[in-house]
């Protein structure tokens, strides 16, 4: 997977809603703007507790169109389908999850098959803006691993399929450190002085000193918050800077010895410096995922579900995976896959958290974060090179 600086910051998070302004201004939309999209998304009218999926049995639709992430999606994924079920495929990408909410506050833009980030599935369920999967038409369902299909953002997957995960970590030059850094602490580090960046997340960067903290990346608590801002503080003059995907080519180059960063982005600077190691923190940190969704308006649902089920397929899973650097969700799919990630095992899965949704203290994060321009991710550090 590839997502530039905007993209993979918001992918990966709650976004508060200073960042959401951040994004949408950096997409060239306006405040008013897209407060208005916040707006149209948090008044709708939520569905019906009770409500059943709409059968996706019977013949497909002749046409499909998919809105995906840009690489995200292996080389002939959609061409193999269009050849073997008869459907002709329209797909389009985007770089942020802003550019999908703005395309589905706009009226959706027609498509089946949207790809959104875990935060924002709950968000567009209780928003209307969702229709529940058939599941009867989703004879593949059982090849995902219980972690992402039991648990996660939508448990039992009533709104959405787990399509790629990840974590973050700490992604390292194993020529460069002394040793491996296996805490959150490596960035308080003297010796890493101006070779260590965090992400340009506040999220990511406070949820890591809450984890350094042995508390939970969700903590909500204003006293437990406010010492995990103090803390990235004290860290910030040993940072090189606060950024996101593109340090992956200072990692590559050995510009950068240490790098809070996405597994996927790791994985990626990996394949072109062997000498690129990624690691948990023993402290603990963040569990994501991606799903396949279909709007509520989607006119070709029965395509839509074919697609998905299609996905769900042992070889066309690892496909996507071998091709696009992301981890797959489908365990039937992890034989095939030529560079597999394992799925967390028990004793992983007890350091890592999905981020959930801050509800009522989204605002307090804000200010932790600094409010307005933020201190903590958008102040940028100058720790010599």
């Amino acid at each position: 997977m590839r997502r530039d600086k905007g993209a993979a910051r918001c992918a990966r998070t709650t976004i508060p809603r200073r960042e959401f302004l951040l994004h949408c201004a950096q997409l060239g939309l306006s405040a008013s703007t897209a407060s208005l999209l916040l707006g149209c998304i948090t008044k709708r009218t939520p569905p019906p507790s009770d409500e059943a999926a709409a059968s996706a049995a019977g013949p497909l639709e002749r046409e499909l169109r998919i809105f995906n992430w840009s690489d995200y999606i292996g080389r002939t994924t959609v061409a193999d389908f269009e050849r073997e079920f008869g459907v002709r495929v329209s797909y389009d990408t985007y770089e942020s999850n802003e550019e999908l909410l703005a395309k589905l506050v706009a009226g959706g833009g027609g498509y089946d098959i949207i790809c959104p980030t875990g935060y924002l599935v709950p968000l567009l369920a209780e928003a209307g803006m969702l229709q529940p999967l058939d599941h009867g038409v989703l004879s593949n369902w059982s090849n995902l691993l219980p972690l992402f299909a039991g648990q996660g953002v939508d448990a039992g997957g009533r709104y959405a399929m787990p399509y790629q995960w990840g974590m973050t970590g700490v992604a390292y030059r194993t020529d460069l450190v002394a040793a491996p850094p296996e805490s959150w602490g490596a960035f308080a580090d003297a010796a890493l002085h101006g070779r260590s960046t965090m992400l340009d997340d506040g999220r990511e960067v406070l949820g890591a000193m809450l984890r350094w903290r042995g508390e939970s990346l969700n903590a909500t608590e204003p006293a437990l918050l406010e010492a995990a801002r103090q803390d990235a503080l004290a860290i910030k003059p040993n940072l090189r800077a606060y950024i996101s995907a593109p340090v992956k080519g200072q990692l590559i180059s050995g510009d950068i010895s240490v790098a809070q960063l996405y597994l996927s982005d790791a994985r990626m600077a990996r394949g072109e410096e062997s000498r690129v190691a990624f690691t948990v923190p023993k402290e603990g940190s963040t569990l994501y995922a991606d799903y396949f969704a279909i709007p509520r308006d989607a006119p070709n649902r029965r395509a839509a579900h074919a697609f998905l089920n299609y996905v769900l397929r042992a070889d066309v899973g690892a496909a996507i995976s071998n091709e696009g650097g992301g981890a797959s969700p489908n365990g039937a799919a992890l034989p095939l896959l030529t560079d597999p990630v394992p799925p967390p095992d028990a004793a992983l899965q007890a350091r890592l958290e999905f981020q959930r949704d801050l509800g009522a203290a989204t605002d307090l994060w804000d200010r932790m974060d600094g409010g307005e321009g933020g201190v903590v991710v958008a102040a940028r550090v100058t720790a010599p090179g």
